[in-house]
């Protein structure tokens, strides 16, 4: 039987290629960095300490050896990653503008990423982990769409807890339209979502934080985080004992070097932090405020340093950061 896991996430994993500066020529530098939404989280989690493992598929080329260099050297297990002949390790090149806001680029046309199918999953991880993590764009395509499916079905069925982030890359989907309705569609599986204020006005129009909220916990989630930037988080929860409340937890102001990873880091933290409890539910609105502050100061780090999984802090940096936490 396989160990158990803290979080096992199943998605895109690249590499990132971040802006680095310019040449003596005025022409732009980029430095090579493993990413992908999904892939983020587990390393967050494992840096932190959590036991964590990956699904996902490269290329067999030097870019899908790196990713897994890297997820390995952090903790992750990889042992559920898998290569194809067909198609090259997904690249991804961000430029940043003078807020650190990231603008992306990318070769995925389809990219290894999306040729995971239901036969390359590790079910016997999936029905060992705690808590299973997924984001939307897995579903851009096939068969990792039906290999997600088939996922969350495996790792629920086993009693998993569900976290999903939703993540809008417009250059990934085949139009608007399909992308919000896919999106949507996994709502109904997931217990926790986590979603930005741009994505949740892509799937809702113009609603409040709040208002979105409630829409997404009517499909049945338990806990709805909606992160607004420099603003910090809004939150609505539901416990184990079936008490709702909400909040919004702010961030205190750092130095932003680069916002790459922010939410993926943010989420990892989050779930870590869950999973320190025998029931990643059973909370009050004390803990669970404790639990986003510490989420805020992962990602408050993170956003401190260039990349993505090399931005991401161990737990005596965060636990530091949160002693002097003002918002």
């Amino acid at each position: 039987m396989a160990e158990k896991k803290d979080v096992v996430a199943l998605g895109e994993i690249l590499i990132d290629f971040t802006f680095a500066g310019k040449n003596a020529d005025g022409k732009n530098l980029f430095e090579e960095n493993p990413g992908g939404a999904p892939a983020n989280c587990v390393s967050a989690v494992a840096k932190l300490g959590g036991k964590s493992a990956f699904i996902g598929m490269t290329g067999r080329d030097s870019f899908g050896e790196d990713v897994r260099t890297v997820l390995q050297n952090i903790g992750v297990d990889t042992s559920a990653m898998r290569y194809t002949d067909k198609q090259h390790t997904t690249l991804a090149f961000v430029s940043l503008d003078a807020n650190g806001e990231r603008h992306f680029s990318f070769c995925r046309n389809p990219g290894a990423d999306t040729q995971i199918s239901p036969d390359d999953l590790d079910y016997d991880m999936l029905k060992n982990t705690r808590i299973f993590h997924c984001g939307s764009l897995s579903l851009t395509d096939s068969p990792a769409k039906e290999a997600t499916l088939a996922a969350i079905e495996a790792a629920k069925k086993a009693g998993a807890f569900i976290s999903y982030d939703p993540n809008y890359r417009a250059a990934l989907w085949k139009g608007r339209a399909d992308a919000i309705d896919l999106m949507k569609s996994l709502f109904s599986c997931a217990d926790l979502v986590k979603v930005s204020d741009e994505e949740l006005a892509l799937l809702f129009g113009d609603v409040s934080a709040e208002d979105g909220a409630k829409e997404i916990m009517e499909r049945g989630v338990s806990l709805v985080l909606v992160t607004l930037g420099s603003k910090g988080v809004y939150y609505r929860a539901k416990n184990k004992a079936g008490e709702v409340f909400s909040g919004t937890i702010g961030v205190p102001s750092v130095k932003v070097a680069d916002t790459t990873g922010a939410g993926d880091s943010f989420t990892g933290g989050l779930l870590y932090r869950l999973t320190r409890r025998e029931n990643p539910l059973d909370f009050d609105k004390s803990a669970i405020e404790a639990d986003l502050v510490f989420a805020n100061s992962v990602a408050s780090i993170c956003v401190t340093r260039r990349g993505a999984i090399p931005a991401l802090p161990t737990l005596s940096e965060v636990e530091e950061f949160v002693k002097n936490y003002h918002a």
